[in-house]
């Protein structure tokens, strides 16, 4: 059951954004979304948040400066996802063009997991650093930043991840999560944070009199990786990071992008000058995090850091292979998931949904769960195997659910059942002893129905209403396309009637239709549909434009039809 409702539309703010220059359909869009006044709308970089309210931003500045002064050794500790790789990339090329001794090192997920690990110091440690900077992790590694201090290494921690009661005790920690932290923007991505530390590490070299006779970096020309990461963490886009995204996309649309990225466009056949935020969710994304699923993300990093675009094409192509294995994997997964669904009882009623199978591949287990929560809109966690009797899940939640929050609360009843957990509130992840699975799944249903009302529990679909007849044209759909939209702050979904003329399947999954509206006609398309309209339907889509052998024309893109 799918419940219906439209986004209300305050008029006097609709009304105010048409006055101040907007077009009708933007403002009536923005104003559903809470803005009041054009200058919210205001993407230039002179509107980001000041890099030093970000509290202990200078302290990290200072002493990375210190460090670059004594000519250290750095080295940059990241994550293994989209995130962690755009964030070590704008570290090593930041760093690097400040004169820096920077180098990276990247866990293996199936070895070493997520992480400021102890055993990924013991590895950092061979390389004989003076400070360790982590970038989209560390903020949990409690044992991490010991085992580095029993080394005589400093630590750096520069994270986004929602901290726990006790912090590392880090030489600096860099969080807009941690307590004390009155930053406004608390959903940076990890990248984001990365970015507002060197911006503020070069204020403070430059105070030191460090570009007297040097040339002062443009760091804004690492805003493309901010943009790309940002987006594809799913984070929510405040205004902040609305700002990111825009200026890095504005730098690809005029061609001013790494390499690396340029490369991923081209092999995944996409035109980096019409590049949206839907791209580097959809087509860039997917295609890095392929690399930390299947294989190994320094491989990612490699095309982010290279300036030489053969080099970053032969890569990028390597990555295009390993996001349609990917692929491959993950349908398989997906139809074993669901014959399982099969044989439990009541299991897609059940408030939260918890799937283990020895034979799932420990990289694509968060696609998977991403997957089954779309599909029963319930929270889901599936579990591969790891080394040495552990399984490592990964989970993906709904709203009403805080997945991280769950965890802990878990943790509290069954002491001893997590070896690990981290997280935000809807993405997840926790590590167990393959034979506690049975409890586990068993204890978060029942965690699940105690946190998650029934009303939690029925799928609901905000749409923006009807859009007017005059507005289905590649103009409008160029419009919306252009905008910044994403996470918190959602891509226009509208709702109407339609006569449908003809319909017709595609590859044996996809809907395509032709559709009349007021004596218009326009074509739309379901992506792995589930049932047939009859002559007349009713639809929820977006305007997209559809390109085909060089000819552009509108299509709606169905998400949901009654």
């Amino acid at each position: 059951m799918t419940r219906i409702v439209n986004r209300s539309v305050p008029p006097r703010a609709a009304w105010q954004l048409e006055q101040q220059g907007l077009h009708p359909l933007l403002a009536r869009l923005y104003a559903a979304r809470g803005v009041t006044d054009k200058a919210e709308l205001d993407y230039e970089l002179k509107a980001l948040l000041p890099p030093a309210t970000l509290t202990h931003a200078g302290d990290a500045a200072r002493l990375l400066a210190d460090a670059i002064e004594a000519e250290a050794r750095l080295l940059i500790i990241g994550d293994y996802d989209c995130d962690g790789a755009t964030a070590t990339a704008v570290g090593i090329r930041a760093l690097k063009l400040l004169g820096a001794d920077a180098d990276f090192l990247l866990p293996d997920r199936f070895k070493l997991g997520y992480g400021l690990s102890p055993e990924i110091v013991d590895l950092a440690a061979e390389q004989s650093p003076d400070l360790i900077i982590t970038v989209d992790n560390g903020i949990a590694s409690i044992e991490g930043v010991e085992r580095a201090r029993e080394h005589g290494i400093a630590t750096l921690i520069t994270d986004h991840h929602l901290p726990a009661a006790t912090l590392p005790a880090a030489d600096c920690i860099v969080n807009p999560n941690q307590p004390g932290c009155a930053f406004p923007s608390k959903c940076m991505a990890g990248v984001g944070v990365m970015f507002y530390v060197m911006l503020a590490l070069r204020a403070e070299l430059r105070e030191r009199g460090f570009f007297a006779e040097r040339p002062e970096p443009n760091f804004a020309n690492l805003l493309d990786l901010v943009a790309l990461g940002t987006v594809a963490d799913v984070v929510r886009l405040d205004r902040n990071n609305r700002i990111l995204v825009s200026q890095g996309l504005q730098r690809m649309r005029a061609g001013q992008l790494q390499p690396g990225l340029a490369a991923l466009f081209k092999a995944a056949g996409r035109d980096a000058k019409k590049a949206t935020a839907k791209d580097l969710g959809f087509i860039l994304g997917p295609r890095l995090n392929a690399a930390g699923r299947l294989a190994d993300m320094r491989l990612g990093v490699e095309c982010l850091i290279t300036d030489d675009p053969a080099r970053a094409l032969a890569i990028a192509q390597q990555l295009d292979a390993l996001n349609r294995e990917r692929r491959e994997i993950e349908a398989d997964m997906q139809e074993q998931a669901l014959l399982l669904l099969d044989t439990l009882a009541a299991a897609d009623s059940a408030p939260g949904v918890a799937l283990y199978d020895d034979g799932w591949h420990e990289g694509v287990v968060g696609i998977l769960a991403a997957r089954l929560k779309d599909k029963l809109h319930r929270p889901v966690f599936a579990f591969a195997r790891g080394e040495n009797g552990v399984i490592k899940g990964s989970g993906r939640s709904i709203a009403g659910l805080h997945l991280r929050d769950a965890l802990d609360l878990m943790a509290k009843r069954v002491p001893g059942l997590l070896l690990r957990v981290g997280g935000h509130a809807m993405a997840a992840g926790a590590t167990l002893r393959a034979e506690d699975f049975a409890r586990f799944r068993d204890l978060f249903a029942a965690v699940a129905s105690e946190l998650l009302t029934p009303a939690d529990l029925t799928r609901t679909l905000e749409t923006d209403g009807a859009l007017e007849g005059g507005y289905y044209s590649l103009t409008i759909a160029r419009l919306l396309e252009n905008e910044i939209w994403g996470q918190g702050f959602p891509a226009p979904l509208f709702m109407d009637e339609f006569a449908v003329e003809q319909q017709r399947m595609l590859k044996e999954k996809h809907l395509k239709l032709q559709l009349r509206k007021d004596g218009a006609r326009i074509e739309a398309i379901q992506f792995n549909f589930n049932q047939q309209p009859g002559a007349t339907t009713r639809l929820a889509f977006r305007l997209a434009i559809n390109e085909y052998m060089g000819i552009e024309t509108p299509q709606l893109l169905v998400e949901h039809l009654e």
